[in-house]
């Protein structure tokens, strides 16, 4: 059985957002990766807490991201050791967000986003309609990552104020990755 490791972005996600859902169904499987401060992120501080998640896991990792999570898992993946690269599955990257562009002072320091292939299977998962990322910006994440892409259509940011609930289309996007 391996290990969900829920990685949510920028101020975490409510209560109401899917992953709280998925990690609400199945404590045991899906674990929230608790970052010490959600609304001033240090990308080394994050990418330090994702590297110690992974070498903590004691099964295989799947790693199911939102928007500064993506970006936190491309930067963690481009400097990852190589044994804890190889402890990930995969990874289902939902709405990464494009800090290239967002105009937050708080997630400046994770620019540029990396764009060199992850060593491990991935999806990326976009909307139409995206605010913090368009979905051409969204598919040329997947390709330089070496991912799949899914467009789902028109969804927000895919969060909390999209409404997607337990989000049964992420869950088949979740189960299709790690089949």
């Amino acid at each position: 059985m391996s290990t969900h490791l829920i990685l949510p972005g920028y101020q975490n996600s409510e209560a109401e957002h899917w992953q709280s859902y998925w990690e609400r169904s199945d404590p045991a499987r899906f674990r929230r990766v608790e970052q010490a401060d959600w609304d001033k992120p240090q990308l080394p501080d994050w990418v330090a807490t994702l590297d110690r998640a992974v070498a903590d896991a004691d099964a295989p990792v799947v790693l199911v991201a939102h928007s500064l999570g993506c970006i936190t898992v491309a930067h963690w993946a481009a400097t990852a050791r190589p044994e804890l690269a190889a402890k990930v599955l995969g990874a289902l990257l939902v709405a990464p967000a494009d800090i290239d562009t967002a105009d937050v002072p708080e997630l400046v320091n994770f620019r540029p986003v990396p764009l060199t292939a992850l060593p491990f299977r991935a999806t990326v998962v976009a909307s139409d309609d995206d605010p913090w990322c368009t979905a051409d910006r969204a598919r040329a994440f997947a390709e330089a990552w070496g991912a799949t892409f899914a467009a789902v259509g028109p969804g927000g940011h895919l969060n909390t104020a999209s409404a997607l609930g337990d989000w049964p289309q992420g869950r088949a996007l979740l189960a299709e990755l790690t089949a």
